[in-house]
């Protein structure tokens, strides 16, 4: 193979030399033909030169002695804010390279109220719902039943706002490590794809100029959904019993029932 290559780079120089002998004879239509000749060549050598790199060694994701719930909990706390069933499969993943399946977190919500109703309050928290302006569930959504009530509800902004918050806590999180995971930027780097000034085209992030264009974004947001969050934590106190506090009305019927 390395003959073949040595045979195309030469090849290559070859052409070059030719095109721009034509180019300064002003033989055009020749120099076209060999603009074509040398694109094929190079093309040649990209592939032979790919053939001879030896396959990348994949990376086993570790099985955790960690429970589930616990590996959950790790990444909603690395997170800050409500999170669907993906990114925390992403996290898990990025950070701490283990194993964990979006299909096992299916069932997880139910029986964190399960537990809850058994036996309420008897563990440290809880990963329950998210709550949205009608009180019922968020789908899909996970929260830890210890942060603050308005961090565990929903409005209107938030979903943009958790968005910019994650992003931003991630990028945080790659500051403080001396070797940062080569698949925790690449998550940070889509996420930033989707924050104005946040990454250059699509060349690696870079976590402080991701913090700083999803702050600048967030400091738009910030108060409007504050006000929001805060109006819709006061109706759950207000209007829920403590198991639907964490996991949401059932129906529109207890909603009715309590106002």
């Amino acid at each position: 193979m390395s003959e073949s290559l040595d045979a195309l780079e030469r090849r290559i120089a070859e052409l070059r030399a030719e095109v721009r002998r034509a180019v300064k004879a002003k033989e055009n239509s020749l120099a076209r033909s060999l603009r074509g000749d040398l694109r094929r060549a190079e093309k040649a050598w990209d592939e032979a030169i790919t053939a001879e790199e030896p396959p990348p060694k994949l990376r086993e994701p570790e099985a955790s002695l960690l429970p589930i719930r616990e590996q959950v909990h790790q990444a909603l706390a690395l997170l800050g804010v409500p999170t669907s069933a993906k990114l925390i499969v992403a996290v898990n993943d990025a950070f701490f390279s283990r194993e964990l399946r979006g299909s096992q977190l299916t069932s997880l919500r139910r029986d964190e109220e399960r537990s809850f109703r058994s036996d309420p309050y008897a563990r440290p928290y809880y990963l329950c719902a998210a709550l949205t302006d009608r009180l019922s569930p968020a789908r899909g959504l996970l929260a830890d039943s210890s942060w603050a009530p308005e961090l565990r509800v929903l409005g209107p902004l938030s979903p943009r706002v958790d968005f910019l918050t994650s992003t931003m806590r991630i990028a945080e999180h790659l500051t403080r490590l001396a070797e940062p995971p080569m698949g925790a930027l690449r998550l940070l780097s889509r996420m930033a794809q989707n924050i104005p000034g946040a990454v250059e085209g699509f060349a690696p992030a870079d976590p402080a100029t991701a913090i700083r264009a999803a702050g600048a974004e967030l400091e738009v947001h910030r108060a409007a959904d504050t006000a929001q969050r805060t109006e819709v934590a006061a109706r759950v106190a207000r209007q829920l019993p403590d198991v639907e506090r964490l996991f949401g009305a059932a129906t529109m019927s207890t909603l009715r029932g309590a106002c």
